[in-house]
């Protein structure tokens, strides 16, 4: 546990009773300013069959759930599974108390514990303040998929990111 604004911060493994929040969380955070499209689960079961509990730390503050970062296999071919594909969301009424970045600490923790070596992820190339916040993470841009997603009326590339172990 550590102390954030007089309050106490909590990072640990996702469980089942965390669904409904982290779902919440996903309206909030995914729109067309951070994702292609916004993210709206149709329900629980199907929140859980794409997100299993174990599958993200999450962020709590005064056990409240404020965030989460997503980890998992970019594929299911084996010789892929030295990576993780990560998505990484803190809810804006707690951005910029470094929630995000000790998200990102234990990530790099909890993966090289399991033994990965790479870390990667995708953002889009409009959202300049995720842009800055991964490199200050440490991650490198390895691509762009150039005018991958059309959002707003305007062509957005897709850029592609990597944390090397």
């Amino acid at each position: 546990m550590l102390r954030i604004n007089q309050r106490t911060l909590t990072i640990r493994l996702s469980e089942m009773r965390d669904a409904q929040q982290i779902m919440a969380l996903d309206t909030v955070v995914w729109d067309d300013y951070s994702s292609p499209e916004p993210l709206n689960w149709t329900s629980r079961e199907d929140f859980l069959r794409h997100c299993h509990p174990g599958s993200q730390l999450v962020a709590l503050v005064d056990e409240q759930l404020c965030g989460y970062v997503g980890f998992r296999y970019p594929t299911m071919i084996r010789t892929n599974h030295h990576v993780y594909e990560i998505n990484i969301a803190v809810h804006p009424q707690y951005q910029h108390e470094g929630i995000g970045t000790r998200l990102m600490d234990m990530v790099k923790a909890w993966a090289s514990e399991q033994g990965m070596k790479k870390l990667s992820l995708r953002v889009l190339s409009s959202n300049a303040a995720a842009l800055k916040f991964y490199e200050k993470c440490g991650f490198v841009i390895e691509g762009r998929l150039v005018n991958e997603f059309h959002v707003n009326g305007r062509y957005v590339d897709d850029v592609l990111m990597g944390y090397f172990f």
